[in-house]
């Protein structure tokens, strides 16, 4: 069971946007991160364990050629091994900061050349996977950014064709796993799955086809993929093969956001139906098969869900923003 607990103020809502929440835990100063997502701005907040709100700043979209503001896609806090940076992505280009927000490191300004006038150009899905950073484009091209350990020195190494539409999340395996294979996949609008192994040079692995739902959001854990669609199902795969192994109707309207508690295999499944799922995952050890066990279910009520994530690797607590909802609702279990 969850309790509702000290909900923390924000300065204007959340935009309407999938997985329209980050969050970052710092267990040694006992302090939590939460990023959100508003217009042109980006609204980074500190917390205590209790919710007590202790320092806020807002961030702005680097502004490039136009007339109007450009608007911000998403916030994400990428954990590297020797250092965390702050990425947010725009209709104009994709910044890099030091973790708290005090320091851009770097910019890079998208290139809209191979744009139809129609089409929208952004950037939009970010994740780290050892010194690497992958941000995914409108145009299905995923950008991969060399990190160094310290500086400003950080270089585009390549770009990932693999999407035949707008990359909508990519995720990467937590840093504990390590196994040489599959760890980074890729989301698009057309529900397509792309599973990469990073190195040197990414190599990609597996493709597994939409079926006309679009994918908003994707986790890796232990070899297993958990994607949630437009549709309002969760889907389960084997990372090696594509194989779908488990398909939940989890929600009567379309998933915004996904989480995995990486200590204890917990599930965060939100969707606009203003619900929040939370489900255990775990392998047969006979079989081997993955299987699932629905453990909570807490409803928002009258409030379009655009972000959930749980604040802790042990899933003991989770975090929800909605478009319009001046706050950040916190949930912790009893």
């Amino acid at each position: 069971m969850f309790r509702r607990e000290r909900s923390i103020p924000l300065q204007g809502s959340a935009a309407a946007l999938c997985n329209n929440l980050s969050v970052l835990q710092l267990p040694v100063r006992s302090l939590t991160h939460f990023g959100v997502v508003h217009g042109p701005n980006a609204q980074l907040l500190s917390a205590a364990p209790e919710g007590v709100p202790l320092a806020q700043r807002q961030l702005h979209a680097k502004e490039g050629a136009g007339v109007s503001p450009p608007l911000i896609t998403q916030v994400h806090w990428c954990v590297l091994p020797f250092r965390v940076l702050l990425v947010l992505t725009s209709h104009r280009g994709i910044q890099m900061y030091e973790s708290d927000g005090s320091v851009m490191v770097y910019w890079h300004a998208l290139d809209s050349g191979d744009a139809s006038p129609v089409q929208g150009v952004f950037a939009r899905g970010i994740a780290s996977s050892d010194h690497f950073i992958c941000v995914g484009t409108w145009s299905g091209r995923v950008l991969v950014f060399d990190i160094p350990a310290k500086g400003p020195n950080i270089v585009l190494s390549e770009e990932l064709a693999g999407h035949p539409t707008s990359v909508t999340d990519i995720a990467s395996k937590p840093a504990q796993e390590k196994d040489g294979m599959a760890d980074i996949v890729t989301a698009d609008d057309s529900g397509l799955l792309c599973i990469w192994r990073s190195g040197p040079e990414f190599k990609l692995l597996t493709r597994i086809p939409g079926f006309g739902a679009p994918c908003a959001s994707v986790h890796l854990w232990q070899g297993i993929i958990a994607a949630g669609y437009g549709n309002g199902q969760v889907r389960l795969y084997e990372a090696s093969t594509g194989v779908l192994h488990v398909q939940i109707n989890a929600h009567a309207r379309a998933i915004c956001a996904l989480d995995l508690a990486p200590e204890v295999g917990k599930l965060l499944s939100a969707a606009e139906d203003t619900f929040v799922h939370i489900w255990k995952l775990s392998r047969s050890p006979e079989s081997g098969c993955i299987e699932v066990e629905h453990c909570h279910g807490e409803c928002v009520p009258d409030t379009q869900v655009c972000g959930a994530r749980f604040c802790d690797p042990s899933g003991s607590s989770f975090a929800v923003t909605g478009y319009d909802l001046a706050e950040i609702l916190r949930f912790s279990s009893v």
